[in-house]
C-alpha cells in the first residue's frame, strides 16, 4: 500500500489531525495504561499476525492513553519517566502482541536524541505534538550497500551543502533519499529521519519530518516473516522541505557521552522480555491442556512428566533471569541520564549489553520450549503459536549478540569502555 501526500498540503505540524489525549502522571499511570493497553490487544494479537491486519485502533488507542508522552519531562507536561518504566511498557505491550511492542521503541528513540542534542525550541515544539497524541515513526536505516553509510542528504535546492548549522539557518533545505526497516512510519504523524550532508557523510542529524509533507511517499512493503504488523516497510524523499527547527544534531550527541545507545537498547531488550512472556504463557496452556506425556514417563498427564517439569524450570529461570538484569540495567541506565559521563554511560551501555544477550536467548529458549513441551498439536496454524519464534527470531537480529559479548568481556577485561552509538 502506498500512502501518496497531496502536493498542495502544508507540511507544518498544524496540519496534523492529532487524537485527543490523556495526560499521564508518573510511572504507575504508565504501567496501569500499558496493562489496559495490553489487556486490549491480546486477544486480536493472532488474527493480526496471521491475516495481517494492521493494528490502526490498537495504536490509536496507544495514541489516546497518553503512553507516547510517558518520558516527555514534567516540566514539559510529561510524565517524566526514566529507561526502568520505558522498559516495563515496552515488555508489557510485548507480551500482548510482538508487533505491536515494537512500533512505539522507535517513537521513544527519538525522544531521547530530542532530550539529548534538541534546541528548548525544539523540545517544546515536538513535546507538545506527542503530549497531543503524535506518534513519531522512523527511517533511519537503508539498504543497497555493505557499508553503514546513510546516503539519505539534507541539502540546499541546488544539491550542495547546508551553510553552518542547519537547525539555525534562514535557507531553504530539503531531504532526498530512499529508507528501510522504517518501524512505525506507516502509523507515523512524524517521521524521525537521519539524514547526512552532501559534502561530509560522518555528520548526521535527525530530521523531523511531517508524513504528510509533500515529496513523502510510505511504502507498506515489509515482508519478513515476523513482526509482520510493525509497518517496518520502506519511505522516500523527494525534495521534501524542511524547517530548521525540525532538525536536530544526530552524530554530534555521540562525541561526547549521552543515554542515547542504552536507551534505544534497553527498549530492545524489552521488546525481546515480552516476546519470551509471550510463549511461556502458551506453553503452560499447551502443556496443561493439550500435550501427552511421553510414554516412559509413567505418568498421566504432560504436567507430571519430569523432564517436562525440569525444562519449564529452566524456561521460568532464564526469564526471569533476563528481567532481573532488565531492571538493573533500567536503574544503571536512569543514572546515567541524570549525570552523564564517560563512565556513568559506559556502564549503562555495559549492563544494557548483558541485559540484552539473556532477553536474546530467553526468548528464544522460551519459543522454542513452547512447541518441544507442548507436542506436535502446538504446530496447528489456527494457534498461531509460531508467531512467538518468528518474532523472537526477527527482532534478535536487530544487532548481533556476539557484540555484546564482546563489549562485556572488554569492559571487564581491559577496561575498556564501549563505543558511542545507537546499538550499545
Amino acid at each position: 500500500m502506498e500512502l501518496t501526500p497531496d502536493t498542495q498540503a502544508s507540511p507544518g505540524p498544524e496540519a496534523l489531525p492529532l487524537p485527543e489525549a490523556r495526560r499521564l502522571a508518573n510511572a504507575q499511570d504508565a504501567l496501569a495504561a500499558a496493562h489496559a493497553l495490553a489487556a486490549r490487544a491480546a486477544p486480536g494479537a493472532v488474527a493480526r499476525d496471521r491475516d495481517r491486519l494492521l493494528p490502526w485502533a490498537e495504536l490509536e488507542a496507544f495514541s489516546a492513553s497518553g503512553l507516547g508522552a510517558i518520558s516527555v519531562p514534567a516540566e514539559h507536561g510529561g510524565a517524566g519517566v526514566g529507561a526502568s518504566t520505558l522498559a516495563d511498557v515496552i515488555a508489557v505491550l510485548a507480551r500482548a502482541d510482538g508487533s505491536l511492542g515494537q512500533i512505539p521503541q522507535n517513537h521513544f528513540y527519538a525522544l531521547e536524541v530530542l532530550r539529548v542534542g534538541g534546541t528548548p525550541g525544539q523540545q517544546a515544539l515536538i513535546h507538545e505534538q506527542v503530549l497531543r497524541g503524535a506518534r513519531l515513526g522512523n527511517a533511519l536505516a537503508e539498504v543497497g550497500h555493505k557499508d553503514f553509510q546513510r546516503r539519505t542528504r539534507l541539502h540546499r535546492a541546488d544539491g550542495s551543502a547546508p551553510r553552518g548549522d542547519p537547525a539555525r539557518n534562514d535557507e531553504r533545505l530539503y531531504v532526498s533519499g530512499r529508507k528501510f526497516y522504517c518501524t512505525g512510519a506507516l502509523y507515523a504523524h512524524w517521521i524521525p529521519t537521519l539524514v547526512v550532508s552532501p559534502d561530509d557523510p560522518r555528520r548526521s542529524w535527525l530530521a523531523f519530518i511531517p508524513a504528510g509533507s509533500p515529496g513523502v511517499t510510505i511504502t507498506d512493503d515489509w515482508d519478513g516473516f515476523g513482526q509482520r504488523v510493525t509497518g517496518s516497510g520502506s519511505v522516500s524523499f523527494d525534495q521534501v522541505l524542511v524547517r530548521p527547527e525540525w532538525i536536530v544534531p544526530f552524530s554530534d550527541s555521540f562525541i561526547r557521552a549521552t543515554t542515547i545507545g542504552p536507551v534505544a537498547q534497553i527498549m530492545h531488550a524489552a521488546i525481546d522480555l515480552g516476546i519470551g512472556w509471550s510463549a511461556w504463557d502458551d506453553m503452560l496452556q499447551g502443556i496443561r491442556e493439550r500435550a501427552r506425556p511421553w510414554i516412559d514417563a509413567g505418568v498421566h498427564e504432560a504436567r507430571q512428566d519430569p523432564l517436562t517439569i525440569q525444562q519449564v524450570g529452566e524456561v521460568s529461570i532464564r526469564l526471569r533471569a533476563a528481567q532481573a538484569l532488565l531492571r538493573r540495567a533500567g536503574r544503571i541506565t536512569e543514572s546515567a541520564q541524570a549525570a552523564p559521563s564517560e563512565a556513568t554511560v559506559a556502564a549503562a551501555s555495559v549492563a544494557v549489553a548483558e541485559a540484552r544477550v539473556l532477553t536474546t536467548t530467553a526468548s528464544l529458549l522460551a519459543s522454542n520450549a513452547l512447541f518441544e513441551l507442548s507436542g506436535t498439536s502446538s504446530t496447528l496454524d489456527e494457534l498461531g503459536l509460531d508467531r512467538h519464534w518468528r518474532n523472537a527470531r526477527t527482532h534478535t537480529l536487530h544487532d548481533p549478540v556476539r557484540w555484546k559479548y564482546h563489549a562485556v568481556g572488554n569492559y571487564y577485561l581491559n577496561d575498556t569502555f564501549p563505543p558511542r552509538h545507537g546499538a550499545l
